[in-house]
Order: structure tokens, then sequence, then C-alpha cells
């Protein structure tokens, strides 16, 4: 009777609440506290990217924002700039800026905005985020928690070092900036694995409480720094040799010691299994920024396989795209599509998609003007851009992606089965004539017609420019003859350091000609199939590293050996 009693008045105290909270939603905002990860923008929640789609107001340090930002809609407000330096001591010593964080959160709250307020690792672990709850609390403003992936137990799964092994045994978590001497006393006794969170200034000091609290100093352990991004690294010592380890990796003494580390000590933390389990850190081109000469909407899926290799791509278009100079031709022949005088269209890039579905956009068609006409595609990408359109190509090449593939699969002229004769074939101004001469040598008549104009691309900035002829990007990837010549028309030529990927012998034959070691040569013309190839080339020259024992380098990391070699 008395549960009975107790529950009816717990149900008759929370209908004037709830009537309440959805009174005060009327009158304030929402705010949604978000885990950010430790770095990677992948191990973001779907939740939170849904959460980030829905906010009016973005409020994220500068050690988050560059994680969240790409999810959040156009025109959100983001009070919070990033500084201009994110990876400086005084930025991470702020936490995420987090005083001015909780007072934008909450401000932008009062005045009726959906909210996300991002902070490193899970909110749960924030102390910070943990304050500002109870101040929407205490004023009727709806909240949220959005779990994120902690830097205790992401950053050692990045690393490969597994908190338990098959015997199982404790974990203990610790924030070396919080514990007092009675949490170093019941870690120095315990047999647990410890995973410290700390800066890397402070790991010494860490270490040295551990040992005084009875930990044995050949106790092993590692330290991640930059952990879960492809800055990542990770050092194997003991308690009592870590610091002697990062002093010989030139790690210490450091400008950027506030940087926030993750070390985990313990016999039975598997650190003699690293390098088997340090499925990160061995990705083929781990940490390499590659530089890729196209637009962002050409580079897209080439970046992400890219990505998937552990390589950071970095997008710069060497030509520009502009309609070309007399449109009446394009015009005419998109009025011909319309009117039944072809029986084929040829689409040769996904630029010509564009420039045609730009023209049907000016007249207020879609793709349904494409009814009875068939659709050749040159390849994946052209043949993607038209599914996006709503157009399902009927010839893609089953062979080569390129217009000698499409004429090899590409049916003659046939006077019974076609009742028009005529292709049409937008294309660039610079385009060749292989595709012409083989249709009309197959009995079709051509409509070769200029869509779109192509132009060298104005000059990247200058920090672009120094790091193409400085060496500070580890490989180029050349898709085409023209994004050799541009490149080094806009930027300079590449530093000799760098690897020099190519799609073709055409390509390749181009590099040579301005100078450029080519080193790494696609088995198809195929802007995947490069990606490929020099994730293969990455990964014998780490397996050719880790074998003669050395240390793991990237090609733009031996730019001072080779300097000092020709000095000497």
């Amino acid at each position: 009777m008395s549960n009975t009693a107790r529950a009816g008045k717990s149900s008759t105290a929370q209908k004037p609440a709830a009537v309440n909270r959805q009174h005060l939603h009327g009158a304030h905002g929402h705010v949604t506290f978000l885990g950010a990860g430790p770095g990677d923008p992948g191990l973001l929640t779907l939740r939170a990217v849904e959460a980030l789609g829905q906010a009016d107001v973005l409020v994220a340090g500068p050690r988050v924002y560059d994680v969240v930002r790409a999810h959040t809609r156009p025109g959100v407000d983001t009070p919070l700039q990033p500084v201009a330096d994110e990876t400086s001591t005084a930025a991470a010593a702020a936490d995420d800026g987090a005083l001015d964080a909780g007072e934008s959160a909450i401000a932008a709250a009062r005045a009726g905005k959906r909210v996300v307020r991002a902070v490193a690792g899970d909110p749960g672990l924030d102390s910070d985020a943990a304050r500002e709850m109870l101040v929407l609390a205490a004023e009727g403003i709806p909240f949220e928690v959005v779990p994120g992936v902690a830097a205790a137990v992401g950053v050692p799964a990045y690393a490969g070092v597994p908190l338990r092994d098959a015997q199982g045994t404790d974990v203990r978590f610790v924030d070396a900036s919080t514990a007092d001497d009675r949490c170093w006393t019941e870690l120095g006794v315990s047999d647990a694995t410890v995973v410290v969170s700390t800066t890397l200034d402070q790991v010494t000091a860490a270490a040295g409480e551990l040992v005084a609290a009875g930990r044995k100093p050949d106790t092993p352990l590692t330290l991640t720094l930059a952990g879960t991004t492809t800055r990542q690294r990770t050092f194997t010592a003991t308690l009592g040799g870590i610091t002697q380890t990062l002093k010989q990796a030139k790690v210490l003494p450091s400008p950027d010691g506030g940087q926030p580390v993750i070390a985990v000590v313990g016999e039975r933390s598997a650190a003699p299994q690293r390098e088997q389990l340090a499925w990160f850190e061995s990705k083929p081109l781990f940490g390499w920024q590659v530089l890729v000469p196209r637009t962002k909407e050409q580079a897209a899926s080439l970046s992400d396989q890219l990505r998937s290799y552990g390589a950071v791509p970095a997008e710069v278009p060497t030509i520009a795209v502009e309609p070309p100079r007399t449109p009446q031709q394009m015009e005419r022949a998109v009025k011909g599509l319309v009117t039944g005088r072809y029986e084929w269209i040829a689409f040769t890039s996904v630029n010509a998609v564009k420039a045609v579905r730009e023209k049907f956009e000016e007249y207020g068609l879609d793709a349904r003007a494409f009814a009875g006409i068939k659709v050749a595609a040159v390849g994946e990408q052209t043949a993607a851009a038209l599914i996006e359109f709503g157009v399902k190509p009927d010839l893609v090449p089953s062979g080569e992606q390129s217009a000698a593939g499409l004429l090899e699969d590409w049916p003659p002229y046939d006077p019974v089965f076609d009742p028009i004769d005529r292709v049409f074939l937008p294309r660039a101004d610079i385009a060749t004539e292989t595709l012409v001469a083989g249709l009309i040598e197959l009995g079709w008549e051509v409509d070769d017609v200029t869509a779109y104009r192509t132009v060298r691309a104005s000059p990247p900035p200058a920090e672009t420019r120094e790091a193409i002829k400085g060496g500070g990007f580890d490989a180029v990837l050349f898709t085409s003859s023209s994004t050799v010549r541009n490149l080094v028309g806009i930027a300079g030529k590449p530093h000799n350091v760098t690897v020099i990927a190519c799609i073709g012998p055409a390509t390749a034959k181009t590099a040579e000609e301005h100078g450029l070691r080519v080193d790494v040569m696609s088995p198809e013309p195929s802007v995947h199939k490069l990606a490929e190839a020099l994730a293969d080339f990455g990964a014998q020259r780490r397996a050719a590293a880790v074998e003669a024992g050395e240390q793991v380098k990237r090609p733009s990391e031996k730019r001072p050996a080779r300097r000092r070699a020709r000095t000497s």
C-alpha cells in the first residue's frame, strides 16, 4: 500500500513539473551537451550529428571546433571563434575556453535558441559541463546530454593498447591535475592498469608520483600524443624511463607542453604486443600530407579513400570551370535534346554533367527531358553525377574508364534499330578529338559542343605554395597532364622529397618533362586505383623501414637530412 501511495504521489508531483518545463521551453531555448570525442571526427555518434544539424548556435572551443563544424547547417551562429593558433599551449590550457563557452551557451538558451555545447571527450567527465547543467536546471531551461567517446578509452584503442587482457584486471582512470596524495597511494599499491589523463609537460611528475607510491620503475608505460588524429604518436617506455625516452625522441622539452596526453601504466596493458596491435599508426599512409590537385567536388571520394589509408588530403584546384564564350551552340543543343534531335548524349566528365544540368535549370527542365535518349558516361564518377541528377546511364565503359574505353563498348550506328543517327557531345573547350573521330568511324553524326571552358585556377595561398616547393607535402597525386602543368604554373614545382604519383604514362611523361621524378604509376587510369597504388607504395616503404630496424618516417620528415647531406 505504501508503495502504491508513493507511486501515486510521485506521479501527481511530476505533472505540474512537466507542464512547467513545457511552458518554459516556449520562453527559453534548449542546450545539447555533446561529447565530441578525443579528436577523430569519425567518432561522433549519429545522435551528435543529428543535434549539430539542428543547432541555431554552436558553442565549441578550439580543441573541438574542427571536429564538429562540418555537421552544422549554413548560418549557424558560433559566438566562440577558434583562436588563430589552435595548437598553442594557451589554447590547450584553456580547456576549450570553458568559462566563456558556458556563459555563451546559457545566454543563447535564455534567448530561445537551440544550442549545442560541444566538449572534448564525454560531457559526463567534464566538470564545467556539470556546473552549466545545474545552472540550466535551476532556471528551468531544458537540456540533454549526448555521450561521446572519452579520451581515456578512445586514445588507448587507437594506440593499440587494450586496457584488459584475457585474465582480466582492474582498470583505474585518473586525472593527474586533480589527483591527491590518497589517490596516488591507492594506485601505487594496486596492480590495476592505470589510465592517466595529463599533459605532456606533466608526464614526468605523474610517473614520479606512481613510483613514489609503490609502483616499480620498470612498470611498462605507453604514452600517446594527439590521440585518434593523424598526428598521433605513441611511445613505449617504463615509469622510470619515460622522461629519457621523450628527450631522446626530441618530444621534450616542447613549446606545446600543455597539450593533453594519455598514459597507460601496468604490467598487463599489452605494451609488448603493441607492434601487432597498433592498427591506426600502421596504416600505409599514416600522417602523410597528400596534395590532390582537383576541386573539392571532384576530389571528395578520392579524399575519403586517402583518409581511409591514414592520409591527410589537401585539395588544391588547378583549373577553374567557366561558361563557354559563345553560349548559343549549347543552347541550340539543349533545345535539340528536348525536341528529339539526338539518339545519344555522351558525358565525358563531371563538369559536362554540371554544365548541362545548369542549362536545364535555366530553362526550367529536369531529368525527365532525357526520356527516350540513351545516355553514356565515360566513367564511374561521371555516372555518379548523372545518377545524382536523376539519370541512370545506359552505357559506362566495362574496361578502361576513358574515351577509348567508351568507344570499345559503343555500338555502331544501325539504321534498322537506330531511328536517329546523331550524338550530342557536351565537352570542355580543350578536350581531345578521340571520341568524336571514333563515333564518326562507327557511323554516327556528332554535335561536338563546347559546354564549358577550363582555365588555370588562381594560385593557392602563400602557405600552400611554400609547402609545395619546400617539401611540406609527402605526396602529390597527378590525375592528368593538365594538373601537372597547372600546378607547376600556379604554385611551383614540388620538392624532390615529395612522392610523385601519376595516373598514367602520358601524365608521367608530362611530370618528367617538368623535372619531376615519378615514384608511383597507377596500373589503370582511375583515380581510385592511383590512390591504391600510392597506399601500396607507402606500405612497402613502411615495411622496409621496420625490417631495417629504422624509425618509420614520412617523406617530408627527411628534408633536414637531405639538406645536411648537400652541405657536407
